[in-house]
């Protein structure tokens, strides 16, 4: 059954951090001063370049006694090189694969469940939410050296919401102990586990290291598994662009809204709200690039701006409401607005109400817009080759199948 929308906290302190450079150095500072525990969940962790220095970071908290635990997610990292594997392992760094790819790999329906969050708590006083990757901004894995870094973003954030991003990365963590425990065939430690992850309690203030003083910004968690919140992050999007009274900016790697989420949109756009969207430009993965640009046509004829960003690849999983007002909202997190994200990963999101971290998002975003998107034309739009029009065919058929095999409908 699902949960109802958990209500936004006040008292908290937000930084917004571009690219992995900003986040790599506040995520090792905050490592490096950690006194108790480290956790820490990523889709990909890639050790080439910069995504060593987090490698050295948790080698080296692990070796002051700090307990850190590692969760990486089984396709997007897959197994861990055996260096940093054995490294890992004589520093005390425990670490668990989410969902290891099996026999059949990705053709078995239910390895399509990964584990796309990134999140990091640090001594219950400090965490991170947002959509980089533990990878160098300037490296892909699959298309080598980049000549301009990824565009992405990450928050800091400090106050009571800290120990809600623990407590969810704590009931994980537990349930993949529990697998663990089936596994070797532990089955009281498998059902101890899951007992334990089950009754997970938010950490207690007295428990918390003192952080930074309070803040003044609201915030909230919101998740999306495939259990009791399965919808929550889409009904977030939708609440917000129809409440919205002058804009809605979004960025968004991978985009391709279902109905609900198009028709708010439109909506929007019709009644007066300035509606912008910075999509990907950059060719990246056959089946999210091709098939996103089908529904580019509704959102154009409604009014919708789109902006596709060419300078490198888009990364960005992030929106601004009414930015530059008092109703200013606004979320970073990992979550596209793509079947793969809305209906079968485990994502995580911020919601935020801070007109000051709003604007300071959204002048970037428009910023990108300006400097390096390319706005698409309506009637370029409807007179693109038909060899276009038939790969975007192509990948929403390869996407529905992959739909339908796990039984969903979007």
């Amino acid at each position: 059954m699902a949960q109802p929308d958990p209500p936004l906290q006040g008292g908290h302190r937000l930084s917004l951090l571009e690219g992995s450079a900003r986040y790599f150095t506040a995520l090792t500072e905050a490592m490096d001063q950690a006194e108790r525990e480290v956790w820490l969940e990523t889709y990909i962790f890639d050790f080439t370049g910069d995504g060593a220095r987090i490698a050295d970071a948790l080698v080296r908290t692990a070796r002051r006694g700090v307990a850190v635990r590692l969760v990486v997610d089984g396709v997007g990292t897959g197994a861990l090189p055996d260096t940093w594997r054995l490294l890992f392992d004589a520093a005390g760094v425990a670490w668990r694969v989410y969902s290891p790819l099996g026999r059949f790999g990705l053709l078995w329906p239910r390895q399509w469940r990964r584990l796309h969050r990134k999140l990091c708590v640090v001594d219950g006083a400090v965490a991170f939410c947002g959509g980089i990757n533990l990878l160098d901004d300037f490296h892909d894995p699959n298309h080598g050296a980049l000549a301009a870094p990824r565009f992405d973003f990450a928050v800091r954030v400090s106050g009571p919401l800290v120990a809600d991003i623990q407590t969810t990365m704590r009931q994980l963590w537990l349930q993949l102990q529990g697998l663990r425990d089936i596994r070797q065939r532990d089955f009281k430690g498998a059902v101890r586990s899951f007992r334990a992850a089950t009754a997970a309690a938010p950490v207690s203030a007295a428990d918390r290291v003192c952080g930074s003083a309070p803040g003044t910004a609201r915030a909230g968690l919101v998740l999306r598994d495939n259990f009791r919140h399965r919808t929550r992050i889409e009904r977030a999007y939708r609440k917000a662009i129809a409440s919205a009274h002058s804009e809605v900016v979004i960025a968004n790697a991978y985009f391709l809204p279902g109905r609900k989420l198009r028709r708010a949109l439109e909506l929007a756009a019709r009644r007066g709200v300035k509606v912008r969207l910075l999509l990907q430009g950059k060719y990246e993965y056959f089946m999210q690039y091709h098939a996103a640009r089908p529904v580019y046509g509704a959102l154009l004829k409604a009014g919708v701006e789109i902006h596709e960003y060419a300078a490198s690849f888009l990364h960005a999983k992030v929106a601004v409401v009414d930015g530059d007002s008092d109703r200013a909202w606004a979320t970073v997190g990992s979550s596209n607005l793509d079947p793969l994200s809305l209906l079968l990963a485990r994502e995580a999101n911020l919601l935020i109400e801070d007109r000051a971290f709003a604007q300071q998002l959204r002048h970037r975003l428009l910023q990108a817009m300006a400097n390096d998107g390319q706005p698409v034309d309506v009637a370029d739009y409807a007179n693109r080759p038909w060899t276009q029009r038939f790969k975007e065919r192509l990948a929403l058929m390869v996407m529905s199948v992959a739909l339908f095999v796990q039984g969903k409908r979007y």
